[in-house]
């Protein structure tokens, strides 16, 4: 209820000299707005058309969801010379329709009837949004030039609909759709395909459900071989949304009638036939107007006493009247399933919205920005990988916790330890001297040449992490869905990934040898003044200088060694670790792209678009849902609106 309407509802009395509002003007009142509301529904839907052709989305064979389809529509259906471009001039009384043999409608006409109070009768089509017309001559010839603009003069069809909208004091509100006339064969210039092609069109309109099917059919012919009773009744064979209009009566064979006809008796249909009487031939050359038109058609069906009692619903006028009526019955009944699909479908186009990405920006800026903004997603990924919200860190730790300590536990020291290894290193360190005490030179390079092979493994652990760290790479732009975008930017992330994290190998396996090379350049003094003397041990230090070089003490000595070697490997069995996290795993989630920002600074805008150059299919299938999610939010806007003023 209006709030007008609501408050004098409430409020019977009122400070006037009756005290009282007259029921008389609560019933106009009423009357008039509910003729507003119901006018307001059909505009609804006029809108709702206009801004589906507008974006592209008329019915046509799509995977995307059309807002058309679940509009209520009129569509008119008839054969060549039916009389169906007749029927729609005598509803509009306005001569504007392209006449000529053969297929003259070719592509759907959308028209859109507004009934005015004030103003001068014209008309506006939806391709010419700034234009007038007032010439309905002229409208009839943009209606065949616009047709040629979209199929060419091959006299072909076309399923995008032309919008006609016609503003008069003469019409009711209410719109139709004039689909191409069914035909039986091809004429001069058409393919032999084009009987097929027109009915799939008028069958793709009148096959939907919220689709009312205005059949025209002509009087002087069998109404059992007219083709638009016969389309009608194969999508709607109980007539539950079909309209007979019953043309050319007045041409019927002298002695004949069709009364059986208009009152349901030859074919039946939930709703009553209505008969019309349309200009002759010779009307329309002798130009004679469509309001006498209208006075003959009355005067023909109240004088002739077959018809006198059907008068009262027969002709053009009442034919208008009538589907005005229903069509605005129909549309508030769907009302609440069209608010329910539109919030249905704005989410669903919300979501395939999200999933495709942002458009791309135009500028530079822009579009630097944008890198930047993907590059920090899969940065951020790659993050969360290593710090154990998302899988793959662990496998770094695995290879300090497992693969060192084994491959270390592998080392075998027999070759650097063996007795003539011994016996060599030593004699060599002694020179020409031997050593008085201990051989601390013999000690120095047994020791520097048994934890060189301890490099191998601490190399291994390098590459090892390295590897693991590209694997978190790739997975990483894997996960990154704006990278799937855009394949070249996803190729440069990935090798400017892979070069820092080359070059942070390259620091890390420098980094792992030179604890290696500390441990044997500096030995742990502590740990050789710890160990007993010879003499202590029974040793002699009057023994000859060959009896110090004999097996049990060469043997004395390797063990020394390897006691020590085992040492420094438990001191890198933590450090080595620390410094491939240090210089690998730490760098890596600090300073991943950070080469790769740099460079794309001194990069120019048409350099950052080449890094942006998404795949066609899918820009062209964002700007199709981004047109959709426009039209279903403004058509939700319309229907509450109109919602809240019912």
């Amino acid at each position: 209820m209006h709030p007008l309407l609501r408050f004098f509802c409430k409020h019977p009395t009122h400070k006037s000299p009756s005290h009282s509002l007259p029921l008389q003007f609560l019933l106009i009142f009423s009357s008039t707005f509910l003729s507003l509301y119901l006018s307001t529904l059909i505009d609804l839907v006029n809108k709702l058309q206009k801004a589906c052709t507008a974006l592209g989305d008329f019915g046509d064979e799509s995977s995307l969801p059309t807002l058309w389809d679940a509009l209520p529509t009129i569509a008119v259906v008839g054969g060549q010379s039916s009389g169906k471009s007749s029927v729609l001039e005598s509803i509009v009384g306005k001569d504007f329709l392209p006449r000529g043999s053969g297929i003259v409608t070719r592509r759907p006409l959308v028209l859109q009837l507004h009934r005015v109070e004030e103003g001068r009768e014209h008309a506006e089509f939806a391709h010419l949004p700034r234009k007038t017309f007032t010439d309905f001559a002229a409208v009839r010839k943009e209606i065949a030039d616009e047709t040629d603009r979209e199929t060419g003069r091959t006299k072909q069809i076309s399923s995008v609909p032309i919008y006609l909208s016609i503003y008069s004091p003469n019409v009711v509100n209410l719109t139709l759709v004039d689909l191409p006339g069914l035909t039986k064969v091809a004429v001069d210039g058409q393919s032999d395909s084009i009987v097929k092609e027109i009915e799939n069109l008028v069958r793709s309109y009148i096959e939907k459900p919220n689709c009312i099917i205005l059949a025209v059919s002509p009087a002087n012919q069998d109404l059992a071989t007219s083709d638009a009773i016969q389309i009608s009744r194969e999508v709607d064979p109980k007539g539950e949304r079909t309209f007979g209009v019953l043309t050319k009566i007045d041409l019927m064979d002298q002695g004949t009638d069709a009364v059986d006809i208009l009152e349901g008796r030859s074919y039946r249909l939930n709703f009553p036939w209505i008969g019309v009487v349309n200009r002759s031939q010779a009307d329309i050359n002798k130009n004679v107007d469509m309001i006498s038109a209208r006075k003959r058609e009355r005067e023909y069906f109240t004088n002739l006493p077959e018809y006198s009692h059907l008068a009262n619903r027969m002709g053009s006028e009442h034919l208008g009247k009538l589907l005005s009526k229903h069509l605005e019955s129909v549309i508030k009944s769907r009302i609440p399933g069209l608010q329910s699909l539109i919030s249905r479908t704005i989410l669903d186009l919300e979501t395939e919205l999200n999933r495709l990405g942002r458009p791309i920006a135009v500028d530079a800026g822009g579009k630097l920005y944008m890198i930047m903004e993907i590059c920090r997603a899969f940065d951020q990924i790659f993050k969360e990988h290593l710090d154990g919200i998302r899988p793959g860190g662990e496998k770094v730790y695995a290879v300090f916790d497992n693969q060192l300590p084994a491959a270390l536990k592998r080392l075998q020291f027999d070759k650097q330890l063996s007795m003539e290894n011994v016996r060599k290193l030593i004699t060599e360190a002694d020179g020409y001297q031997p050593h008085l005490i201990a051989p601390e030179q013999g000690y120095r390079r047994l020791i520097e040449s048994t934890l060189i092979t301890i490099k191998s493994p601490a190399e291994a652990v390098v590459d090892a992490v390295h590897s693991i760290l590209k694997d978190l790479v790739r997975k990483s732009i894997k996960e990154t869905a704006e990278l799937k975008q855009y394949p070249s930017l996803k190729v440069e992330v990935m090798s400017a990934a892979c070069e820092s994290l080359d070059r942070m190998r390259i620091e890390s396996k420098r980094a792992a040898l030179q604890l290696v090379d500390m441990e044997s350049s500096y030995l742990t003094v502590d740990f050789f003044r710890k160990l007993p003397q010879d003499v202590e041990k029974g040793g002699n230090p009057t023994h000859s200088i060959f009896d110090r070089y004999n097996e049990a003490y060469l043997r004395r000595v390797g063990a020394i060694v390897l006691s020590y070697v085992h040492m420094v490997v438990g001191t890198l069995r933590h450090s080595i670790p620390k410094s491939v996290v240090y210089c690998q795993v730490r760098e890596a989630k600090r300073s991943l792209l950070d080469r790769f920002f740099t460079e794309l600074g001194a990069k120019e805008g048409k350099q950052l678009g080449k890094l942006l150059d998404e795949d066609p299919v899918i820009t062209q299938r964002r700007q199709n849902i981004g047109k959709r999610l426009e039209l279903y939010r403004a058509a939700q806007s319309e229907i509450d609106m109109v919602v809240w003023t019912k």
